[in-house]
């Protein structure tokens, strides 16, 4: 496999790093020159449509109506006035100047699609920056773009990590063990580079032990409050021991919702349905155990 280092210094070697890994596909947006270059495109055609509205007027004040409701007559009318040199602009020359505008604006409104790409973890971001500290692969002035970071945008739209997925993978590059290492990193991401401070580590694997951790809490979550529930409602059947059930049914339903939400990229109404659906499976508990005998 051919590492980072196989590529010759500068702009070859950038290009393998920042491909090396999905998250360090780091560029920027541009979105201040795309804004000016959509302001200037639609003044441009603002100043085309006054000027149509104008001859539109004119020719109706000329009592050239027929013009006017007939494209293929003025289409005609402006043959024979490029003919004789009339240096009035006519419709039909505004009309494929419009055109083209529009065109363009067009083409510049869709590459504002570039708008939706996502900003880059600062994780990533402070990884990529501090390759560019420690190797210079360009010259100062060319590498001032990875220092715009409020422009800077990732080409890796895909990603569904939480803040906590990143949380683990940061520790895990923290441990200086190889034995981590080799438990989370294939033996072709470890041959991409030669650089002893880039690691690159499987998602795969990573978003296998954050599974198994969110797995364990999840476990935990669902276990503790019955037994607890379960040792108030059935050593003392007083409407006490009730209240104290209710009141860890509301504690563990915090913690879950805090769980989901700092664990998971679950929405605000997946977050909500869950807890719900966890509030009820206590509610069912306390109820039954509360009603026996």
């Amino acid at each position: 496999m051919r590492t980072v280092e196989d590529c010759t210094e500068g702009y070859s070697r950038t290009a393998a790093f920042l491909s090396s890994e999905p998250n360090f596909s780091l560029y920027r947006g541009f979105s201040y020159l795309y804004s000016r270059v959509l302001l200037n495109l639609q003044d441009e055609i603002v100043v085309l449509e006054d000027e149509l509205c104008r001859l539109d007027k004119i020719q109706k004040a000329n009592g050239e109506t027929a013009r006017l409701k007939s494209r293929r007559k003025d289409i005609r009318s402006c043959n024979s006035e490029s003919e004789q040199g009339t240096p009035q602009r006519n419709r039909q020359t505004i009309l494929a100047e419009i055109k083209a505008k529009i065109t363009e604006y067009g083409m510049s409104l869709s590459g504002l699609e570039i708008a939706s790409f996502q900003k880059p973890s600062e994780r990533d971001y402070k990884s990529v920056r501090t390759w560019f500290s420690n190797t210079a692969p360009f010259v100062t002035k060319e590498k001032e773009f990875i220092r715009h970071k409020e422009d800077i945008i990732t080409l890796n739209n895909g990603r569904e990590w939480s803040t906590f997925d990143g949380i683990v993978e940061t520790v895990l590059m923290r441990m200086k063990s190889s034995l981590v290492r080799k438990m989370f990193s294939t033996p072709e991401l470890r041959q991409k580079t030669d650089d002893k401070d880039v690691h690159y580590y499987s998602r795969s694997r990573v978003e296998f032990f954050v599974g198994l951790i969110i797995t364990s809490l999840i476990f935990i979550l669902l276990v503790v409050p019955v037994v607890v529930m379960y040792k108030m409602t059935s050593l003392s059947r007083s409407q006490h021991s009730t209240f104290n059930a209710i009141a860890v049914l509301v504690v563990f339903t915090l913690l879950f919702s805090g769980a989901m939400g700092a664990l998971t990229v679950a929405k605000r109404h997946e977050i909500f349905a869950a807890s719900a659906a966890y509030c009820a499976v206590l509610v069912v508990f306390i109820s039954n155990f509360s009603g026996t005998t």
